[in-house]
């Protein structure tokens, strides 16, 4: 059963959402909706969608395969072609096979961007958000004992780079190990166990699940900046230092909350990183879905732009001080699996 009244949780998340849409709003972000049913669902080689057979009725339309979303990315970005200004989402994400005591298949997300803006702003607009929930729930009195007491008030966060984070974790320098032979002998030298794969970007994340993750954000909410170019994921890299991406994910207690880039605007690129993703996913056993045409054709139109993805059910969590997800969601996964 909940550690939370349900009740309790269903009231803080209507504050949290209140607060974050007055807080967007007086910023002047757009809220805007996107198709929840897509032709083609996120790339990232270890995210499943949930897939659904459509079936016209009439001979309007073909029989084919759809996917609930796991993002709002593409068709937002495709809003950010046709000009749009500052837009946000409050929506439902599906990941098939995510349960877990902070996974739900289903979960709430916020997405945002800004156009002509670069992670650092974006950075400030989601601690400026998360601050303004903070203090909504803490009126409302549901940010009561357990809580994160960061949320509550204007405290810097801490932002630090993926290089000196590991650094400080385990003295490892992945800029002076920066080939996965290398990396694989300084993490098993001091007793990471890294499996039998020598790829830069497997060894990386033994170490960094093993002797960093769990410990970020404990003082205050971390932002985690520059990853490895071989992470960039959607993001562009670094001017000036091609060896850094400009992605940026925020940590509070050892827990990944949000993950956001300085956008890439190269369709050429971003193809090539597609398929790369194609092929990982084919390699790993997984469905490999098709490219997004319309998508690709929107990044080459897209102005420079941030954006990241913040999961909803994880900060109100925090702001009610609970461990387990399922105590914030009112009809949790393990009802039904």
């Amino acid at each position: 059963m909940p550690n939370v009244n349900p009740w309790r949780a269903a009231r803080g998340r209507q504050g949290l959402y209140s607060a974050l849409r007055q807080f967007f709003a007086s910023q002047g972000y757009l809220e805007v909706e996107t198709p929840l049913l897509v032709p083609t669902p996120g790339m990232e080689p270890y995210i499943s969608a949930f897939e659904t057979p459509f079936v016209p009725e009439t001979d309007l339309g073909k029989a084919r395969t759809l996917y609930l979303h796991t993002s709002p990315e593409y068709a937002m970005k495709r809003l950010l072609a046709q000009g749009a200004g500052p837009l946000f989402q409050i929506c439902k994400v599906f990941r098939n096979g995510e349960v877990s005591q902070t996974h739900n298949p289903e979960f709430s997300l916020l997405e945002f961007y800004r156009p002509h803006a670069d992670y650092h702003a974006i950075m400030d607009d989601l601690e400026g958000a998360l601050v303004a929930a903070g203090r909504a729930a803490a009126d409302a009195k549901e940010g009561e004992a357990g809580a994160d007491p960061a949320f509550f008030t204007r405290t810097p966060y801490e932002r630090v780079t993926v290089r000196d984070a590991v650094l400080r974790a385990t003295g490892v320098d992945i800029h002076v190990h920066s080939d996965g032979a290398s990396l694989k002998r300084a993490a098993e030298a001091i007793g990471v166990h890294t499996g039998s794969s020598t790829s830069f970007d497997d060894v990386f994340f033994h170490l960094f699940l093993e002797r960093v993750e769990r410990g970020l954000g404990h003082e205050r909410p971390t932002f985690l900046i520059e990853y490895p170019a071989s992470m960039a994921a959607l993001s562009r890299l670094k001017p000036g230092d091609a060896r850094v991406a400009e992605r940026v994910e925020l940590y509070s207690k050892g827990l990944e909350l949000a993950n956001g880039f300085s956008e890439l605007t190269d369709a050429v690129e971003q193809r090539a990183r597609l398929v790369e993703e194609q092929e990982l996913r084919r390699k790993l056993g997984r469905a490999v879905y098709p490219l997004d045409e319309r998508f690709l054709e929107a990044v080459g139109r897209m102005p420079p732009s941030a954006g990241i993805a913040v999961g909803l059910d994880r900060i109100l969590m925090l702001l009610l001080g609970v461990q387990r997800i399922e105590d914030v969601l009112l009809f949790p996964a393990h009802g039904f699996v």
